[in-house]
This record gives structure tokens, sequence and C-alpha cells, in this order.
């Protein structure tokens, strides 16, 4: 199964509806939504396109491709109520292909403060808005960047799990960002 990971929307329609195509165009079979949805936060710029009831109905056009959406520290209740999936948890656990993955925004666990978890799993953020694809401790630690507002001079990017492989890639199809899961 082929997982593609979004994060860091923050109420943009111009980077959601770009992500959806690319969703299409990968062949993607679900999505992993890992947070801030609908809210730019007091610290982000607005960003291009922003359109936060749009976002929502948007996201709901998609309800049926997706796996597993966690809540982002700009998520709120009300946020839920525009929302036709569940996306209010702080974490959820994944099983793709016999490997355990912790999937969080990152605001609690995060790469730097992991939750207990055994050498081989995965562990996957969004929040920092930077790609990371690293192992800590014997853990994958993963994030696809931000597709709405990149930190550190990255590109606005994505996640795609497929087999043992976790690739961030941007818009234009480039990969940032690669590792492949050997333990």
């Amino acid at each position: 199964m082929k997982l593609m990971f979004v994060s860091d929307i923050h109420g943009s329609l111009h980077w959601l509806q770009l992500a959806l195509e690319k969703f299409r165009e990968e062949k993607a079979d679900r999505l992993v939504l890992l947070g801030d949805y609908m809210y730019h936060g007091p610290r982000n710029r607005l960003p291009e396109g922003y359109n936060p009831a749009e976002v929502a109905a948007k996201l709901n056009q998609y309800k049926s491709h997706i796996a597993v959406a966690v809540r982002g520290n700009c998520d709120a209740e009300v946020d839920q109520m525009l929302l036709e999936f569940p996306m209010m948890g702080d974490y959820a656990l994944l099983y793709h292909e016999g490997r355990r993955i912790y999937i969080t925004h990152g605001h609690g666990f995060s790469i730097g403060n992991l939750p207990p978890l055994e050498k081989g799993d995965v562990f996957i953020q969004g929040h920092t808005h930077i790609p990371v694809t690293d192992v800590e401790k014997g853990v994958f630690v993963l994030n696809p960047g931000s597709i709405a507002l990149p930190k550190e001079n990255y590109p606005p990017s994505y996640g795609l799990l497929e087999g043992v492989q976790f690739t961030v890639k941007d818009f234009d199809g480039d990969t940032i960002k690669t590792i492949t899961f050997s333990m």
C-alpha cells in the first residue's frame, strides 16, 4: 500500500489542491494527515490561497481516502465540526507492511522527545515544517515538511511511503530526502 503524508496545510486551498493532484498522480492508496488543517497560527504569515472553509470542504471530498488524521497544535474543536472524518486524536498507530508507525503532529512527542518505541519502529510528525529522514536510537524518524508554509529554505513538500522506502518530494516531483527501512 502506498501512503501519502501531508502536513501543515494551514488553510491554504492552493497548496491543498496541488497536494491532492499529486495524490492522484502518485497513485497513492491513502492519505495520512499530520495536522494543522485550517488555521495559519499567530506566528505564521497567511499562506497562499488562504481559505479555511474551502480547505474543509475539499478535505471532506477525500474523506474515503484518509487512512489517519491527527490533531495539530493549531487545530481546535471548531475545526472538527467542519470536517467529516476524525482528526482530534493526538496520535495514531498504523501498521504498514509489518512495521509499527507512530503518527503525530509533533507538538507533544517529537523527534527530540520520542515516545516509547522499539528499534525498527517508525515515528512520523509534522509541526516543524522541515523535512526529516533520519534514525534516532534505532527508530526511523520522519517529517514530510509542510505543503503551505515550509521553513529553512525548503520548498513545499509531501511524503510517500511505499514498501520500505519513505521519500519526501517537492511539487516539481524532485526528491528532497529519502530513507529505506533496513531493520
